[in-house]
């Protein structure tokens, strides 16, 4: 979930979930900070949702000229984010080999970025992965495309207690859904979600939570 700031994406948290995220840390690469919350359950173990901003008084590390990973200094999804709060955004997956990962997609001609470590600092110490991230910071096919993520000998769901929301289903709506079942087939993934094809891009997470089910969608309200 990408929010204009921490704040207003712990409020939403609450508000459409009710839970109330404490968990998370600093982004010094890229100058974000987050708040998470574990969401894990039968049908997805080891999952957490995350709600990421920008943090305003923090610089970044990245090379001049460089853009923050998720899209995150697009002006015109800032201006949704702005105008309708808190949005679904993109999903990030777990892979146990993401340079041959990343080799796969390059066999198909996409390009999803270099594998760049990262880190974080915790409470249980220093939290520490490997991601793709693009020097455009570009998601791809409108979010639907994941980022990979390979952790260090840690994973942050070791730490994270059950919050009371569970990720039932994540689905993935697109005009191009044949071309991105075949991307996340060669990237071991297919299985973590349900593809179709639709008119326009659409991320949909099911959510079981204190308040009930809840969907989350990436698509922008009207």
């Amino acid at each position: 979930m990408l929010a204009t700031d921490l704040a207003s994406g712990v409020a939403w948290c609450e508000r459409t979930l009710g839970v109330a995220p404490t968990a998370g840390g600093e982004h010094p690469l890229m100058g974000t900070h987050n708040r998470i919350f574990n969401i894990s359950g039968p049908v997805h173990p080891r999952a957490y949702l995350e709600i990421i901003a920008i943090n305003s008084i923090a610089a970044t590390a990245i090379p001049a000229g460089a853009r923050r990973w998720f899209d995150m200094d697009d002006a015109a999804l800032q201006q949704q984010v702005a105008q309708h709060g808190p949005q679904l955004i993109h999903w990030v997956a777990s892979v146990p080999d993401v340079a041959e990962r990343c080799a796969a997609l390059a066999a198909l001609d996409v390009e999803r970025g270099a594998v760049i470590t990262a880190s974080r600092p915790t409470p249980n110490g220093l939290l520490q992965w490997q991601i793709t991230v693009r020097s455009d910071g570009l998601r791809l096919m409108d979010g639907c495309l994941p980022t990979l993520i390979q952790w260090g000998p840690v994973h942050p769901c070791d730490s994270l207690p059950a919050s009371g929301v569970q990720l039932q289903r994540l689905a993935l709506q697109h005009p191009q859904a044949a071309t991105l079942l075949t991307v996340c087939e060669a990237i071991g993934v297919a299985d973590k979600v349900a593809i179709a094809a639709g008119d326009a891009p659409n991320l949909t997470a099911q959510l079981i939570t204190p308040r009930g089910p809840v969907a989350l969608s990436s698509r922008t309200p009207e």
